[in-house]
């Protein structure tokens, strides 16, 4: 008898920032986790960041909400340097390397990767891109949550 697939907690996050090539800019970050038919939003900001510093804070801020670890997590977003780092596995090089990367040149972020991996330790994770602003829900809806943490951060 074939055994029941195991319910995941699915989990889209996305960031945003607003004046990214500039030094005093906003950016922000927006999770929607959902869990059957229960479903909680998170949003935040900070200033002078990147794109990339807040694609991997939705992140982090989305595993940190969760309090289970038991329950697999399935994580969406249209972030290719989030996703590709996790299944393709940079990481291992990067921290064989003394975190330098493949120019040998310090890895950006890595204080948010570092925090990353370490809650991913707790967590039976999958990774998963999608397209972004392509009409995916939970996708657009971390979207505007990003932009509304760029919005009402002060």
């Amino acid at each position: 008898m074939k055994s029941a697939k195991k319910e995941s907690i699915i989990i889209f996050c996305d960031g945003a920032c607003s004046g990214n090539q500039f030094s005093k800019n906003k950016g922000g970050w927006g999770v929607v986790l959902k869990f059957g038919e229960h479903m909680k939003e998170l949003y935040g900001g900070e200033k002078n960041t990147t794109n990339q510093r807040m694609e991997l804070t939705a992140c982090i801020k989305a595993l940190e909400a969760i309090k289970q670890n038991e329950i697999p997590i399935e994580i969406y977003t249209d972030s290719a340097y989030l996703v590709n780092c996790m299944n393709q596995r940079w990481y291992e090089k990067w921290q064989r390397n003394g975190w330098k990367n493949a120019h040998k040149k310090p890895v950006e972020n890595k204080e948010l990767w570092e925090k990353l991996l370490l809650l991913l330790n707790d967590f039976e994770v999958s990774f998963h891109k999608v397209e972004g602003h392509a009409g995916v829900e939970l996708n657009e809806r971390a979207d505007e949550l990003a932009r509304l943490g760029i919005e009402e951060f002060k």
